[in-house]
């Protein structure tokens, strides 16, 4: 039992619900939540992970004007289409909801009541873009241009933001404006109209300090934090002309929505509360958001400042809510080259992908190339070649050379070994050192590192085989080749337990080959006394199949 328990928030970006799910979203953000997530809840603590569809996203409503649907009707089908993606790589939320619940209104509107009462909500006067061909304002997503920026000069900035050098932006400063939904640029003129604004000025100090004293966050979030910081913070707006999104609570304002800057960060929040409010004891989310507990933010670099900055200023206000304890944001993953894109659809989806390779396949080859500090290139060639000469050739391979004696030379049981030598004892000790070793790098969210180090004690075990050669030792010393069977059968139990984050199919599979129960839940623990002599082995085929070009 763990004596050290702690209640682990896993809260992962909100996926904007107008397309489905691709490798750079997996490795930015959804894959290495669900290793964190799985792996802390093999250590015994108690591990709440949410997240949920964003339907108010102005990209939602684009998307459903180019496809002539509704924003509800574009909502529905790929909120649906996103939950199989995670049902088919077992990314294990404890609840994965939408912005479109009744529970997510109330909360957002609380909030955003408190603090207007509080005096860190105003509203001004904008002078923003106004279609006059589609009659509308233009919120910043509905705009795109050249970046302003010289070093840049992207023709696909929005108004929000430009991707490419991730400057952020004003509208009236893109260069060559367009209308994303006619694509005209002749229609665009500016007009007046009221908005609310979160007082980000207020925070300055106090973000500031906190965010310096986050010894524990990655360079790329100090940086991108603090240089966002670095000419002050200016208060921003959190309401747009739209008739999509959560209403504003304040008479006179019906045809404007809470803007997502403010809203889907707060789906944290009311996805903890969501997920309790059925129990016996629905104030058991306060456990996750109050008191000792640890949150963790993850998502790709694009989304640091909105939880850096702009949720921990609303959590400020809001009072007695935690801050985030870790925001391990990743970079961008790379599509031969060239960076993926829903809207210009280059990319390898995870539910085509899914239809063609094993969920351990996918995630084995996302998770060695996970962006953690860089930005990682990635193709399909080289999922196929991690699979056939790491997972096949060295984990796969030495499950089967190992089981196959085992099952025809020792009446498929785990042979006795009456004693072990140097080289025994220095596997069964380099597998000790690895389970510490990955444990802490899995702790601070260095993944890779973790997946390195088991990969390094896969290749030890193999080493170890090639120069025992249990299959001659048969022959002529059964006692000693029981011995080193026994050992590789242990060290591959070993294997077993720390693949289970990153490898959750094969690892219960793996369970069950080694003769243990079906059911048995796979604990961060492991001892060379688990796997005893005598146990029944039920070898069922390959762990993993080789792949065609």
């Amino acid at each position: 039992m763990n004596k050290n328990k702690k209640k682990i928030l896993v809260s992962v970006a909100w996926p904007y619900a107008n397309s489905g799910i691709h490798i750079g979203h997996l490795a930015g953000c959804y894959l290495p939540a669900d290793i964190f997530a799985r792996f802390n809840r093999m250590l015994g603590n108690d591990v709440l992970m949410v997240s949920g569809s964003d339907a108010h996203g102005t990209p939602v409503v684009i998307k459903s004007i180019q496809e002539n649907k509704t924003p509800e009707q574009l909502f529905d089908y790929y909120h649906k289409d996103i939950l199989k993606s995670w049902d088919k790589l077992g990314i294990d939320f404890d609840l994965f909801t939408s912005t479109r619940t009744k529970n997510h209104e109330l909360i957002v509107q609380d909030i955003f009541n408190d603090l207007l009462n509080k005096g860190f909500i105003y509203s001004k006067e904008m002078i923003l873009p106004y279609c006059s061909d589609c009659e509308r304002f233009l919120a910043d997503r509905y705009v795109e241009g050249t970046c302003p920026n010289t070093d840049c000069n992207s023709k696909d900035a929005r108004g929000d933001q430009c991707d490419n050098c991730g400057k952020t932006l004003d509208p009236k400063d893109l260069i060559d404006m367009v209308c994303k939904i006619c694509s005209k640029s002749d229609v665009i003129i500016f007009k007046k109209s009221d908005h609310f604004f979160l007082k980000l000025s207020h925070f300055e100090d106090d973000l500031k300090t906190w965010l310096n004293s986050k010894n524990n966050f990655k360079s790329n979030v100090q940086k991108a934090s603090l240089g966002f910081m670095s000419d002050g913070l200016l208060d921003r707006p959190i309401t747009r002309d739209i008739d999509w999104g959560i209403k504003v609570p304040v008479e006179g304002w019906e045809k404007k929505r809470i803007y997502v800057w403010f809203e889907a960060v707060l789906g944290y929040l009311s996805a903890s509360i969501e997920y309790f409010s059925k129990d016996t004891d629905p104030d058991q989310w306060k456990e996750y958001w109050k008191n000792e507990s640890e949150s963790y933010y993850f998502m790709g670099k694009d989304n640091i400042i909105f939880h850096s900055i702009i949720l921990p200023a609303i959590l400020m206000g809001r009072g007695e809510l935690n801050l985030p304890h870790n925001i391990p944001a990743n970079e961008y993953l790379n599509l031969e080259g060239q960076k993926l894109s829903s809207s210009r659809n280059w990319a390898l989806w995870a539910n085509e992908l899914s239809d063609m390779y094993e969920a351990d396949t996918i995630r084995y080859a996302l998770a060695s190339n996970l962006p953690e500090n860089s930005d990682t290139n990635f193709s399909l060639s080289e999922l196929i070649r991690s699979n056939n000469h790491e997972l096949v050739a060295s984990y796969g391979n030495l499950v089967n050379r190992v089981v196959n004696i085992c099952v025809k030379n020792f009446d498929s049981k785990v042979p006795h070994a009456k004693n072990i030598d140097d080289e025994g004892k220095l596997i069964l000790d380099q597998c000790y050192q690895t389970l510490e070793n990955v444990k802490n790098e899995i702790s601070d969210v260095k993944l890779r590192k973790g997946l390195t180090q088991i990969m390094q004690l896969s290749a030890s075990i193999n080493k170890y085989i090639d120069i025992k050669e249990p299959w001659r030792l048969v022959k002529n010393d059964k006692e000693k080749a029981a011995e080193v069977i026994w050992i590789c059968l242990t060290a591959i139990n070993c294997l077993k337990v720390l693949f289970t984050p990153y490898l959750p199919f094969s690892s219960v599979n793996l369970n069950k080959v080694l003769g243990f129960e079906e059911n048995e839940d796979i604990q961060w623990e492991w001892s060379e006394n688990d796997l005893p002599g005598g146990q029944q082995i039920n070898f069922n085929g390959p762990l993993f199949k080789k792949l065609e070009e």
